[in-house]
This record gives structure tokens, sequence and C-alpha cells, in this order.
């Protein structure tokens, strides 16, 4: 794949206090090292970090290098929806490439996505597989493939998730104008997605691998027990009221969420593995 013409574009990441100097460092490294480089890092601190936080955000902002490093500062925390409503007010390319700072991009996810627009000038949204894995990259425990073309997205985004929200390079203009991130919680990107929805904005996905995410066992006992299913309806509530799915939509996820979340954790695990994933 070859990029005729350097298409400048944006990063955009929020981290909070609970995230390890380790895994953002892994994560920055991916960034720095991809095969065609982002002009712009733009990272939202979400309220006070850890100051060894602190210390590795600093090395990147003075790390000599063609791409600008720019810090975003909440003074509280605010929540990954209105994190990165502030953050993209902040990206100076209207491409937007979005991922967490303790997942690591394949090296030529961007690449990938730029060539993608290049070819579709009609798309807004371009995302991809995910791979997830609990210590070593190497190790890779799922995938979450997802539907390809627009129609399809649409229709699996009334159940489930089309878009894997770490992966994607969308259009500043277009989310923008869709009413940007708002706080949803646990499903800020399945807000944001209907709300592209409605605004008619088209959607695909590569049948690639762009990002390597870690899970594990903590990943899996956050999304049980029955507040976490208390959020999970809040927020699927929230998406009935964009009218882009319907009540029976809406009976059916939250029921089945409910079950998921109930049942003992190894039971979890293996329906994530076996059912949710692949």
């Amino acid at each position: 794949m070859i990029l005729m013409n350097k298409v400048k574009f944006s990063v955009l990441l929020s981290i909070y206090y609970k995230e390890k100097p380790e895994y953002f460092s892994e994560c920055m490294e991916s960034i720095y090292s991809q095969t065609v480089l982002p002009d712009e890092i733009v990272l939202v601190e979400d309220g006070r970090l850890t100051d060894e936080l602190y210390e590795a955000i600093s090395e990147y902002e003075c790390r000599p290098s063609e791409i600008s490093f720019v810090t975003v500062k909440l003074e509280k925390n605010s929540g990954l929806g209105l994190a990165l409503a502030e953050g993209i007010k902040h990206c100076s390319n209207e491409l937007v490439a979005r991922m967490d700072t303790d997942d690591i991009c394949v090296p030529d996810r961007f690449e990938r996505q730029l060539n993608a627009f290049n070819q579709n000038k009609n798309l807004d949204v371009v995302g991809g597989y995910i791979a997830e894995f609990d210590v070593d990259k190497e190790h890779i425990t799922a995938e979450r493939k997802v539907p390809l073309n627009h129609k399809e997205i649409v229709s699996y985004q009334r159940k489930r998730d089309g878009l894997n929200h770490v992966s994607v390079m969308f259009k500043r203009r277009s989310v923008l104008e869709s009413g940007n991130y708002k706080s949803c919680l646990l499903m800020e990107d399945s807000l944001l997605w209907a709300n592209m929805i409605k605004n008619h904005c088209h959607m695909a996905n590569l049948d690639k691998v762009l990002v390597y995410v870690r899970t594990g066992e903590d990943m899996l006992k956050r999304r049980g027990g029955f507040d976490y299913f208390l959020k999970y309806r809040e927020g699927r509530k929230t998406i009935l009221r964009t009218g882009t799915i319907s009540k029976s939509d809406y009976f059916i996820t939250v029921a089945a969420q409910f079950v998921v979340c109930m049942m003992p954790l190894w039971m979890r695990s293996l329906v994530f593995k076996k059912i949710l994933r692949n």
C-alpha cells in the first residue's frame, strides 16, 4: 500500500489515574513506529494523574519528533465521553484516529485506514478487527470481528457495536455534526455511532486486525454484577431514545446482558471467548 500524498491526521486518546505508565509507553511506541505517522497526538488528562503517569507523559511531550504532542488537562475526572468531547475540539486535522492508552496498534494500522478513506471519499468512519490478549500480545486469546460494509454495520448496531471503538479513524466534522461524544456510561461510543447513523454518516470496517487490546480477568470481572447491569440498562435506554433501535432490540439486549452479568466468572469468560468473539 502506498499513499500518493501524505494526509495529515490526529490521534485522540484519554488517560486517567488508574492507567499503568508502562502500558501507556507501549501504546505510544506503537504510534511512533507506524508506517505512516500522525502529525498530532492529542492526549486528554482526565483529572489528576499519578506522578508516574506525569513522568511517562513528559517523555513524549519533550521528545524531538515531527509529531506534535498536545495535552488537554481537565481539572476533574469527567469520564470518557466528556473527555473525548473536549479532546476532539483540540484536534487540528480533519481525520482523527482513536485508541486507548493501554492498547497497541499494528504497525500499518494508520496506513490501511488512510488508504480506505482515499479510495472512498464518502466514508466518515473506518474501523477494523481487534485482537485481545491478557499479558503478551503474541498470545492472542480472542478476536472481535465486526461487519465490513455500512448496511451490515447499521443492522448489527441494533444489538451490539458494529465498530470497535479503539480501532476507528473518523472525520472530525462528521463527529461534531452528529453531536460529538456525550456522557453515556459504558456506551459513549455506542451513542456516538447511533447519532452518526441518524446523521447519515457512512461507515466501514477493514477485515484486518488493527489494534491489540488488553483484556484479562479484570475486564471480565468489571463486566459482571448487578451494578454493571444497571449501568448497561441505563445506557441502552439512552440509545433507545435516539430512535436507532426498537423496543424489541432494547428488551432482547438487556435480557441477554442480565444473564451474562449474573453468571459466574468462569462462565462469562467462556461466553466472551466462544460466543461474543470470533
